[in-house]
């Protein structure tokens, strides 16, 4: 039987994938973090990469933005680690399931920046993309957008639907939009609605990615709990998302943001990867959020687990 992820060990997660690891965070019933960082900058401890940082204040699950699938890069990480081995290496060294942000550019987009997020071949949501994560380590995809980068719901509908079809139920599909990224007649309440959650399920989504209530203007608690329970309907769970730096706010704000988004009815809790410093929440935060959705016992739980259980 599958147990909840909130008390598995990480010779337990290592053996989760796809329905099993889905299953697993269904049953955590709203009180599983998800952190996620940059590997590509300087970590914040230099030598520590910031995956692992998260990973000391209680994150679960360790998201990667910008990674990219043909030039995979995670600074802190020993050198002699084999680019290949980079996800499974962190895996192993966290004892936390690793997931990928890729990003889902609608053809029609033009293109009107060429700054730090601009998107690479190897982060497009490609079914390609999904299968070469995977052979390294990944065990869940996120596919969203960067700032700027052009995102819709429309190319994120069409990515899903390549992505599932390349990798079955082998991989936990997450999808949706922390901010506008790039698409502006897609921001405020417009950057999803029930119709979007509908296209995403019909695309083989698992769980539908909106913003936290606070952090994306017109988002508010209600707002969030209508499209959770529209989700919930439909078979899915939620992850509310702070993308929008607010991951560098008061730990006032986050408990405030925490609490919202529990509120509302979120299954997951994402808390995004530019803080005091970028690539990674103000590491403390990600300790107020843990603490604030399911108490310190929890919370010091995760931090406490040897991974060598």
């Amino acid at each position: 039987m599958t147990k909840r992820y909130l008390d598995c060990s990480a010779s337990e997660i290592a053996e989760l994938s796809g329905t099993d690891l889905l299953n697993s965070l269904r049953m955590s019933e709203g009180r599983i973090i998800v952190s996620e960082s940059i590997g590509m900058l300087q970590p914040m401890l230099v030598s520590v990469s910031n995956a692992e940082l998260a990973a000391s204040q209680g994150a679960d699950l360790l998201l990667l933005n910008m990674f990219d699938s043909q030039a995979p890069v995670i600074n802190g990480l020993p050198n002699d680690i084999e680019p290949e081995q980079l996800l499974s290496i962190l895996a192993s060294y966290t004892g936390r399931a690793i997931g990928v942000n890729l990003e889902a550019v609608d053809p029609n987009f033009a293109r009107t920046h060429d700054d730090f997020w601009q998107v690479s071949p190897g982060r497009l949501a490609t079914g390609e993309n999904a299968q070469k994560l995977y052979e390294m380590g990944a065990r869940f995809i996120t596919v969203t957008g960067n700032p700027g980068n052009g995102v819709s719901n429309e190319a994120i509908t069409h990515s899903l639907r390549l992505i599932r079809q390349t990798m079955g139920d082998r991989m936990v599909l997450m999808a949706g939009k922390m901010h506008a990224a790039g698409i502006l007649r897609q921001g405020s309440e417009k950057i999803i609605t029930k119709a979007d959650i509908r296209d995403f399920v019909e695309s083989g989504v698992d769980v539908v990615l909106i913003p936290a209530p606070g952090t994306i203007q017109g988002i508010s608690q209600s707002y969030a709990a209508e499209l959770i329970d529209y989700a919930h309907e439909l078979g899915v769970m939620v992850m509310t998302a702070i993308g929008t730096s607010q991951e560098g706010a008061t730990p006032e704000t986050i408990r405030q943001i925490a609490l919202m988004s529990k509120m509302a009815g979120a299954d997951l809790h994402h808390i995004g990867d530019t803080g005091a410093a970028m690539g990674i929440a103000t590491p403390e935060n990600i300790r107020e959020y843990s603490i604030a959705i399911r108490g310190v016992r929890h919370t010091y739980a995760r931090m406490a687990r040897s991974v060598k259980r």
